[in-house]
Formats: structure tokens, C-alpha cells, sequence
């Protein structure tokens, strides 16, 4: 075995040493029929490296000719088997520009859909690209609505919209978390705001019961700590959300804290408005009394005056 070894490595030396020197060559070659034959070569073999330096260098010169076509396809496909996804996926797009009606145009926008798929991050990272993907892929469905890829891009669609909603799920559990914190005035109505919001974009959400009675926790420890002048208002609102979830959930497993919530908050509201009235009244005393003071003759204040100096 060691000696079969010694005659195995130098051979596999020599090779690798030969083909090295022959794509060396084709590097300076300007060739361009030797170039463009041996970049098919190239890819038909899986080496899409070798094959898109030869590309890059061929393609200036065959381009609006009827081999740029092949090129240009497999050009993108040396991006993608390469895993340059968003290289890729303009390079697919391009090709589909240029050539709209060729066999390959469904094929190079699917695939300019899937790279940009591909390229999307998790649904902790900005989802910028994911946005793209779907737009790529939504433009591919219409485009090619009878395509074998269809039931593909649905899928590939879906999956991203459940990135987007694990996305905006976080983004509300992160205000609902800094409402613990010194200010939490700003993050109340932040996540008030946000719950609402989520409902709308992800009606069919498995969070939707989670963040309802999160939001009727919020709205009710928010008009508590509000200002007297908005404090009615914002318990009012508090308890409206509470009715709202009792109609929509009515077996959740978190009825018996909306319940608790709901006792708390309405004599927060009952204790307020009692407040308010007391207040009212004593305004419209000191009103009152003000304008009778303000209403008595000049010569009976004079008088009153006089009579507490003696």
C-alpha cells in the first residue's frame, strides 16, 4: 500500500499541476471561441469558479450574439452553485429582462425569486431582503400562474410571512417588556398602538389571544397611571378591550385575569370620577362665588370693608 501511494500522489500531483497550468492559460488567452467553449466545459463539469472568471472574460465580447444567451443563463447559475445569492438573483433578473421570450425567461425568474428567498435571514435580523423576496416572488406567481414552480413560490411565500409575524410578535413582546422600566409612559402607548397593529396584519395569528390580553393589561395599567384629565378616557378604553376579548375569547385561559383586570380598573374609574365630580363641584363653587364678588356694588364693598377694620 505505501508504495502504490508513492506512484498515486505524484500522478495526482502532475494532474492537478496540468490542469492548473491549462486554466492558467486560458486566463490569458484571448481566444474567444477557445474561452467560451472551455467556460461551458467548465460548468458542465460543477468547477462554476473556473467557469465564471472565463465567463466575465467572454461575455463583453459575445454579448447580442446568439451565444450570450447560454452564457449569461449559466453565468447566473455559477452565482448561485456558488452561493453569491444576491449576485445571483440579479443576474437571473437581468437575463429575464434581456430575454423575455426565450424558454429559459420562466426558469431565470423563478430562480431570481428563489435566490433572493435563499438570501433572507432569520426573523430576529431586518427583513429588508425578505420583502424583496416576496415581492420577486409574488411578481413570479402572476407572471407564470400555470408554472411547475407555483406550488414552490406559495410555499417559499408563506415561509416568509411567518418570518414577518414572528418578527412583529417579537417587536411587541420587546415594548411590552419596557413598560416594567422607569418610563414606561411612552412604551404604554407604544405597545397599545403595536398589539393593535399586529392584529390587523396577522388576523389568523396564534399570538392574537396572547397580545388581546396583553393589551388589556397595558391600556388598564396605563389609564391608571395616566394624567387626571385623560385618566377617564384611557379606563374607559381599558375596559373596552376587556369586553372586546371576553366576545372574541370566550375560553381563553386568561378570562380569569381580564376578570381581575376588569374589578381593578373599574374602581380605578369609579374612585376617579368620584374625584372628578368633587372636583367639578368645587370649581363651580369658587365660580360662582367668584362671579358674586365680582357682581357686588362698589359702595357695599367699601362698607364691608369698614365694618371689619372696627
Amino acid at each position: 500500500m505505501k508504495k502504490l501511494s508513492l506512484y498515486i500522489i505524484p500522478i495526482l500531483l502532475v494532474l492537478s499541476l496540468t490542469s492548473c497550468g491549462k486554466f492558467y492559460k486560458l486566463e490569458k488567452s484571448t481566444n474567444w471561441e477557445e474561452l467560451y467553449t472551455a467556460a461551458n466545459d467548465y460548468y458542465a463539469a460543477g468547477e462554476y469558479n473556473k467557469a465564471m472568471i472565463l465567463y466575465d472574460k467572454v461575455l463583453p465580447v459575445i454579448r447580442g450574439s446568439e451565444r450570450s444567451e447560454l452564457a449569461d443563463f449559466n453565468y447566473a447559475y455559477c452565482h448561485y452553485r456558488t452561493k453569491r445569492y444576491i449576485e445571483a438573483a440579479g443576474y437571473f433578473n437581468t437575463f429575464y429582462q434581456t430575454y423575455n421570450r426565450s424558454p429559459l425567461a420562466e426558469e431565470a425568474m423563478f430562480m431570481n425569486a428563489y435566490s433572493l428567498y435563499l438570501d433572507s435571514p432569520d426573523f430576529n435580523l431586518d427583513q429588508k431582503s425578505s420583502r424583496d423576496a416576496v415581492n420577486a416572488i409574488q411578481l413570479f406567481i402572476n407572471r407564470f400562474p400555470e408554472s411547475d414552480s407555483y406550488e414552490r413560490a406559495t410555499a417559499m411565500i408563506n415561509d416568509l410571512q411567518k418570518r414577518f409575524e414572528e418578527k412583529a410578535y417579537q417587536e411587541s413582546s420587546l415594548y411590552f417588556k419596557m413598560t416594567a422600566g422607569l418610563y414606561p409612559g411612552d412604551f404604554y402607548r407604544a405597545c397599545i398602538i403595536n398589539f393593535q397593529n399586529f392584529a390587523k396584519s396577522y388576523p389568523d395569528s396564534q399570538y392574537n389571544e396572547e397580545l388581546a390580553y396583553k393589551l388589556v393589561e397595558v391600556s388598564s395599567a396605563y389609564g391608571e397611571r395616566s394624567v387626571f384629565d385623560k385618566k377617564e378616557e384611557r379606563l374607559k378604553n381599558a375596559l373596552g378591550f376587556a369586553d372586546q376579548f371576553r366576545r372574541k375569547y370566550p375560553q381563553s385561559k386568561y378570562l380569569g385575569k381580564i376578570d381581575g383586570l376588569v374589578i381593578t380598573t373599574t374602581k380605578e374609574l369609579t374612585t376617579h370620577q368620584k374625584l372628578k365630580l368633587d372636583y367639578n363641584e368645587q370649581l363651580a363653587k369658587a365660580k360662582k362665588e367668584a362671579e358674586e364678588k365680582a357682581a357686588t356694588p362698589e359702595s357695599e364693598k367699601k362698607e364691608n370693608k369698614s365694618e371689619i377694620n372696627q
